[in-house]
């Protein structure tokens, strides 16, 4: 019933644990009939908000997350993203963030 009426149709989550890839896979897989670009996540706004900074991030998230980063320049980074990524957080991981 969405499909056929005169609005845009988007699922959001604030997921930062999958790429959009992933959640793709698994929504189609439960049944939706759903395209790539009608998924918007935290991690879309993260990126979108880093290309409209021109920031260079470390990225603290979850490995299954960085593709949704593919493209964004790390090296020397001058800012930080923020997943949910336990395996991450330890010392060196978090000096090099404050740092």
């Amino acid at each position: 019933r969405l499909r056929s009426a005169p609005v845009t149709v988007r699922f959001v989550t604030n997921t930062t644990k999958e790429s959009k890839r992933d959640l793709l896979a698994r929504l189609t897989g439960l049944g939706f009939d759903i395209a790539e670009h009608e998924i918007f996540t935290s991690l879309t706004a993260a990126r979108n908000l880093l290309e409209q900074q021109h920031v260079r991030p470390l990225l603290l998230v979850d490995d299954k997350a960085l593709p949704d980063f593919t493209g964004i320049g790390t090296d020397n980074p001058n800012a930080v993203v923020v997943g949910l990524a336990p395996e991450h957080f330890h010392y060196e991981m978090m000096n090099r963030a404050f740092r």
